[in-house]
């Protein structure tokens, strides 16, 4: 998942599911629309994230595809500038998709639309003008321990009479959190596991459990939160689905700037609202008919025939 009030975000107003979804994509293309479409809203929508929950395909086959999903009228990066009551501002980059294909009219009527947006629920506060598209690493990083477990693995570091194993960590955690939810600072939880220590511990981690569980701070008294200071679009442009060029620095055709578009387009055709088998490959009619948009239809084997009889083959 991407970071509060980022990630996967409907255009709305869609077509319902039908077995037609994406039929104008080509099999790669289709496949990772389909993906895409049956992730849940938040879902962090760059082109390593959705290689590293894909089984199928890396970064590079992803963000291909991507780039010929935006071109077909699926998928718009638009950055939102944000300006809060308290005049604080910030820039921040939103991840809109639609299963239905939409046209670049549509897609440009719609980012006209963000402008002047009520955005209070899913605003993230900081620094004035801060560009906030989530970096993605190149390689998936392990999971950063919490701060109770820290809290508790820097005990020792304090006190060198309580060296709490990693088993302990693990098993004292909970206590820690609850200690936490109740307002106690790591430093408090520290202090409270260190002072008045015997010369000589033997249980630090049995120690450290009686006195979380007898020393727990008391609940305190609920406090009522202040309402969220109103947000709203005060520009929105549109950004590169592939990089994080947008209007004011590039011009953007189609979701893409024209850097990212002749890399997409340099792979293979685009299949976008069309065909993609040749009409001269699609099979004649044998009643003479013609295709429609053809001038004549050849059927092979009568010509052969012909050209086997000219030559006295036959």
């Amino acid at each position: 998942m991407a970071k509060t009030g980022y990630g996967k975000r409907p255009a709305g107003d869609e077509d319902p599911h039908a077995e037609t979804d994406f039929a104008h994509l080509s099999p790669r293309e289709r496949e990772i629309a389909v993906f895409v479409d049956h992730l849940e809203e938040g879902h962090a929508m760059g082109y390593k994230a959705i290689a590293a929950a894909h089984p199928m395909y890396g970064q590079q086959a992803v963000r291909s595809a991507m780039g010929r999903i935006t071109l077909a009228g699926h998928l718009r990066w638009i950055k939102e500038h944000i300006t809060v009551e308290d005049n604080s501002m910030r820039w921040v980059t939103r991840t809109y998709w639609s299963r239905t294909p939409r046209s670049p009219e549509w897609w440009a009527d719609f980012v006209r639309d963000r402008d002047g947006k009520d955005v209070t629920e899913d605003h993230l506060p900081g620094l004035a003008r801060a560009e906030d598209r989530p970096s993605e690493p190149d390689e998936p990083l392990a999971e950063e321990p919490s701060e109770a477990y820290r809290t508790l693995a820097d005990v020792q570091s304090v006190d060198s009479r309580m060296p709490l194993s990693e088993q302990d960590c693990q098993n004292l955690e909970h206590l820690v959190v609850r200690w936490l939810d109740l307002g106690a600072t790591p430093q408090e939880i520290t202090q409270a596991l260190t002072d008045g220590l015997p010369s000589v511990v033997s249980n630090p981690g049995g120690l450290a459990r009686t006195r979380l569980e007898t020393k727990m701070p008391p609940k305190k008294a609920k406090i009522r939160q202040k309402p969220a200071r109103r947000a709203r679009v005060t520009r929105a442009l549109m950004a590169c689905g592939l990089c994080d060029a947008d209007e004011r620095t590039a011009e953007i055709v189609n979701g893409l700037c024209g850097e990212c578009l002749a890399l997409v387009e340099a792979d293979g055709p685009v299949y976008v609202h069309q065909n993609p088998v040749p009409r001269t490959f699609l099979p004649a009619q044998r009643d003479g008919g013609a295709l429609p948009g053809a001038d004549e239809v050849i059927d092979v084997t009568d010509r052969v025939d012909a050209l086997r009889r000219a030559a006295g083959l036959l």
